[in-house]
């Protein structure tokens, strides 16, 4: 009976040894593991770091060459008609043509707005005139000039990506700028809208 007792005393030790291999399986599972959390960890870090310091650098590099380019066309606007009144000297019969059909025109120029619906992501950038049989119509618009512009910057905004990728969307533009500026203005005086400019973005 005696000899018993000792073989019931090695069954303990396979046990014993049972729980060392799983001991040093858990550093193995955190070291299989390791490659995971670092992804989880670093992908929105350098997701951060790229738009910080590359995305959004770029993005207003270009916003302040568009913002900064429309007093560079006013002033160039500005200076032609003054070299063209210095050069002519006479006015002949074409001059006063070319002074009738500025009176009867205005142009809007460098119209920046965010498209509807973009959640300020994209943008429109246009430039366009605005013309009419009234010889009065550029004094109208000039002396109505930020209500015509709160009016040009509603019509536009108003748009969204959609509407402009239809068939004839400059053409349905076209139709709601010149409707706004005759209701604003309460008479009819524009008759047509080109566009010399025209930048989705």
């Amino acid at each position: 009976m005696a000899t018993k007792p000792e073989a019931a005393a090695p069954a303990p030790a396979p046990q014993a040894a049972a729980p060392a291999p799983s001991a040093e399986a858990r550093p193995s599972a955190i070291k299989s593991l390791m490659p995971v959390i670092l992804v989880v960890v670093l992908a929105p870090v350098v997701s951060w770091a790229v738009a910080q310091f590359v995305i959004l650098p770029q993005f207003e590099k270009k916003l302040s060459q568009i913002v900064a380019a429309p007093p560079a066309t006013e002033a160039g606007a500005a200076a032609e008609p003054a070299a063209a009144a210095t050069e002519g000297g006479g006015e002949s019969h074409e001059g006063k043509k070319g002074a009738a059909g500025a009176a009867n025109s205005y142009e809007f120029a460098n119209v920046i707005v965010n498209l509807s619906g973009t959640m300020g992501t994209r943008y429109l950038k246009t430039t366009f005139k605005v013309v009419g049989k009234d010889n009065t119509l550029r004094a109208t618009f000039e002396s109505n000039k930020d209500k015509l512009l709160d009016v040009t910057l509603n019509v536009l905004s108003s748009l969204s990506l959609a509407d402009l990728e239809e068939v004839g969307a400059k053409n349905i533009i076209r139709e709601k700028l010149i409707n706004s500026y005759n209701q604003a203005l309460g008479k009819k005086t524009a008759d047509q809208v080109y566009f010399t400019d025209f930048v989705v973005q």
